[in-house]
């Protein structure tokens, strides 16, 4: 089975001279064991060494003052799965992953995975200068925030004060290849909203709008 190679490529923004690579990158395992060819787990480890090499220049120029630990600790959230998951999610790459055996024999890993194995085949077919322009053009890790846990930070937010879990509503908007989350959330008598590509997305929104609500001091509760 072959890939939307020409839907892909402006998704991503690069067109490849090899398509294989192409191919192969969008292949999982359970798909190569069953129909032969190559999987894309050797290009996911590759693309993870560019992704390093690149975040860590970026941090490099971008912050002159931080030390090495700091830069370290910063890089670990920057390229962290979390936010390569929104990465591919804001492009909807995972769509196309050739899997057998339906959805369920893939971990939470595979949808990362995507974005290092697309970031070696670039580099692979056009070089270090296109796998970084692909980076910078499209990884969420500009915005340092992306590996925290709204969602989290407001259940234990709420826990440590006995208080009800929250309660989130979403609703999906727009055509399935360009789709917008809209999201509510209560808890403890106040509500907020988000939007985002995905229904994640908008469910950590909201959850930071609204933790910022209750633990915002006019809005404590004695």
């Amino acid at each position: 089975m072959s890939i939307p190679y020409t839907e892909i490529e402006k998704a991503i923004g690069y067109t490849f001279r090899d398509k294989s690579l192409l191919q192969e990158a969008f292949t999982h395992s359970t798909y190569a064991n069953a129909h032969g060819g190559k999987d894309n787990e050797r290009l996911e480890y590759l693309g993870d060494a560019v992704l390093q090499l690149v975040v860590t220049e970026w941090q490099y120029k971008d912050d002159e003052r931080a030390n090495e630990g700091e830069l370290t600790r910063e890089r670990q959230k920057l390229v962290c799965g979390d936010a390569l998951d929104d990465a591919v999610e804001s492009l909807h790459l995972q769509k196309y992953l050739l899997v057998e055996g339906g959805r369920a024999n893939v971990g939470k890993k595979t949808v990362s995975s995507i974005f290092e194995a697309v970031t070696a085949a670039i580099y692979l077919d056009g070089g270090y200068d296109e796998a970084k322009k692909f980076i910078l053009r499209y990884a969420v890790f500009k915005k340092s925030q992306s590996c925290k846990n709204p969602k989290g930070e407001l259940q234990e937010w709420l826990q440590g004060r006995d208080k009800p879990r929250p309660v989130y509503t979403c609703q999906k908007e727009g055509k399935d290849n360009a789709p917008v989350f809209h999201c509510e959330v209560q808890a403890d008598g106040k509500t907020a909203h988000g939007t985002g590509t995905s229904k994640k997305q908008a469910e950590q929104t909201a959850a930071e709008n609204l933790l910022k609500i209750l633990s915002a001091p006019q809005t404590r509760k004695k």
